[in-house]
């Protein structure tokens, strides 16, 4: 299975209707500090959202809303596997990414037979306080060689200019979240990625 090799994460939904409009094909949508009906209106107008513009929609974390709404794809991070009904997700035919930061949690992912694994912070990054250092990107062609054919997506501290670099070491798909939305410009910015990854 292959990717689009770009893999932008927004907030809200606000953000994917100025963003999609430009052509990405994978977008993720992270909503948080919502109560349960203002989140779940958010994922239900980025489904419908990225149906009209034919790109794919990861819904992060919630996994209840993901199925109750028809989603195709969801992302955990390791904390949510521990909760998540991962039956009920694979009966609904949902595709499943996960996040992986060690050796440990690589091997969690992988009993889970992912569709697609994610690696962080491969360069530090500014988005939230993690008790993991920077990964580098030996860690991605480590994992890239440990994985095999899984879609490998770098995720943390991305750049437009480091995105070659991690191509380079084994990224499918490489994710990026503040180098778009704290940008003065964002579409300028998403325009430059999109033509980075061609």
């Amino acid at each position: 299975m292959s990717l689009p090799r770009f893999y932008p994460i927004f907030e809200d939904a606000g953000w994917l209707a100025r963003m999609l409009p430009l052509g990405p094909g994978l977008v993720q949508l992270r909503v948080k500090d919502r109560d349960d009906a203002a989140m779940r209106a958010e994922i239900a107008r980025a489904r419908d959202l990225c149906a009209a513009y034919g790109a794919v929609l990861v819904v992060n974390d919630h996994w209840r809303a993901a199925i109750d709404l028809g989603c195709d794809w969801l992302h955990l991070g390791q904390e949510d596997l521990d909760t998540a009904d991962l039956r009920a997700i694979r009966r609904a035919g949902i595709r499943l990414g996960v996040s992986t930061h060690d050796r440990a949690e690589l091997d969690r992912a992988l009993s889970l037979v992912p569709d697609y694994v994610a690696l962080g912070p491969v360069w530090p990054t500014i988005l939230k306080k993690m008790k993991w250092e920077r990964q580098g990107v030996e860690r991605l062609a480590e994992w890239k060689r440990l994985i095999g054919d899984i879609p490998l997506v770098a995720i943390g501290g991305l750049t437009v200019e480091r995105a070659a670099e991690a191509f380079a070491a084994g990224a499918d798909v490489v994710s990026a979240v503040t180098d778009i939305t704290l940008t003065p410009d964002p579409e300028a910015r998403l325009r430059d990625w999109l033509e980075a990854v061609q």
